[in-house]
């Protein structure tokens, strides 16, 4: 199931802010490394979006669960107020050593600090006083659960916490399906919609976005 109709999604990635030179060369060195795992990059209205909602929270302290080869990072990233820092977690060094030079041309490397290690382990490392301003999740799909809940409960008050990939290629709504990431993604969809920390909204942006608001 595609939310998006081919048409819908030509009109739309015309009609947002454009990405500039950084990012397409970003995009672009993904697709030459990555081949078909590309895919997991997000795509060039979604971080437009994700820029907009960091510089909507007038973001100091950042969380990205999730880098792949870092453009959702650097969008993310440009979004910080003055002095803001980005943590930004993954597993892999190959993958974001691809976005290093992106981060610099761009100007923001300095607002990075990459942790290449299990998320769950620096998530839970952090002190448990609400101070993250935003957080990205968009990483292995069976740990959203846990992810979502070290986040929310260091969220400040008006701090955002943004998902992606809830609808699975539209496999979450078909309850035929039965796998792992399926089950856990329909769970915690219904967990963030029944949450009395957080307002949250549904969007059908790309594979579907939540973004949940702690009260």
């Amino acid at each position: 199931m595609d939310p998006t109709h081919p048409v819908v999604d030509e009109y739309l990635l015309a009609h947002h802010t454009p990405a500039d030179d950084v990012l397409g060369e970003l995009a672009a060195a993904t697709r030459e490394a990555a081949g078909d795992a590309a895919h997991m990059q997000v795509s060039a209205d979604e971080g437009a979006l994700l820029t907009m909602l960091t510089r909507l929270t007038n973001a100091r302290f950042a969380v990205e669960v999730g880098v792949f080869t870092g453009y959702s990072t650097l969008c993310v990233a440009r979004g910080l107020a003055a002095g803001g820092r980005l943590l930004a977690c993954d597993v892999s060094e190959e993958w974001a050593a691809i976005g290093r030079p992106y981060w610099e041309r761009a100007g923001v490397a300095d607002r990075i600090d990459l942790r290449i290690a299990p998320a769950l382990e620096t998530l839970r490392a952090l002190a448990p006083e609400p101070a993250v301003d935003i957080a990205f999740i968009d990483a292995d799909k069976e740990n959203y659960p846990f992810y979502y809940e070290e986040l929310v409960t260091r969220l400040r008050p008006g701090g955002l916490v943004v998902l992606d990939n809830v609808f699975l290629g539209g496999r979450v709504l078909d309850p035929a399906y039965r796998e792992e990431r399926h089950v856990t993604m329909r769970r915690l969809n219904d967990l963030i919609a029944a949450d009395e920390r957080v307002d949250s909204v549904m969007l059908p942006v790309r594979d579907g976005v939540t973004v949940a608001r702690r009260r």
